[in-house]
């Protein structure tokens, strides 16, 4: 049965930007959605936290290389959501990401610069959160939108003010907010995730016991959308805590 608290489908923003830890987190988070609203003219932007280099379990491949890979993957992702390919990255290394003041001051950067409408990232208060980056990058988040909006935070930068509307945070563990996925923004969320090749191994198909392991992870991922739309009534759906109070 819906909750009759959680909101349904914000207005198409005109700028949306996300904040994700790695590569790939922001597809699995807000894939859907990105798409869906590229689609209806919204730019969509990716800040990514962290350089993916552990994203491997090779403990002889060339990190650098993967690096480089995973930044290339991370842009053409952005091209399947409809985007055009607009990614700033970090650059911290992959599982030492801390919420400290200069990252801070880098996503207060990034806001200002793009002016989105709306800022999603990982919900950093999920309880019992193992991956120290994505609770890192969720503070980064929301942190970040408050450096923004007021002008005594990060003066040196020369950057006019920015208050979003709304911060969507994917993961969430208290949902108040689902946004509808269609067929075609399905479709571009799995383009999206699958940009991601180098991942196959270690995230995708982890867990993943299927002998098309391909059709295995679009069924798993179908499945985690259907249980997020059901928070709203909906066949599928990504869901979100929603703060309107920025």
């Amino acid at each position: 049965m819906a909750d009759t608290r959680v909101t349904v489908d914000l207005p198409v923003p005109s700028c949306a930007l996300a904040i994700g830890a790695h590569p790939d987190d922001v597809e699995f988070g807000c894939g859907a959605t990105f798409a869906k609203w590229a689609a209806a003219g919204c730019r969509i932007v990716h800040v990514i936290c962290t350089d993916g280099s552990k994203g491997t379990w090779d403990p002889d491949l060339d990190l650098d290389a993967l690096v480089a890979l995973r930044e290339e993957e991370q842009r053409a992702a952005s091209r399947a959501l409809g985007g055009d390919g607009t990614v700033e990255f970090l650059g911290r290394v992959d599982g030492e990401l801390t919420s400290d003041l200069e990252a801070r001051g880098l996503v207060a950067a990034a806001i200002r610069r793009h002016r989105p409408d709306v800022v999603l990232g990982h919900d950093p208060w999920k309880p019992y959160r193992l991956h120290p980056d994505h609770r890192h990058a969720g503070f980064l988040c929301v942190e970040g939108v408050v450096a923004a909006r007021d002008p005594h935070f990060f003066p040196e930068q020369g950057l006019a003010p920015h208050r979003p509307s709304a911060i969507l945070l994917f993961e969430a563990d208290e949902v108040n907010h689902v946004e509808s996925a269609t067929g075609e923004s399905l479709a571009a969320r799995w383009a999206g995730l699958e940009a991601h090749a180098s991942q196959y191994e270690t995230t995708h198909f982890s867990g993943v016991s299927q002998e098309d392991p391909l059709a295995g992870f679009r069924r798993r991922e179908r499945e985690k959308l259907a249980a997020d739309g059901a928070h709203a009534g909906l066949p599928l759906g990504e869901a979100f805590h929603r703060i309107d109070e920025t």
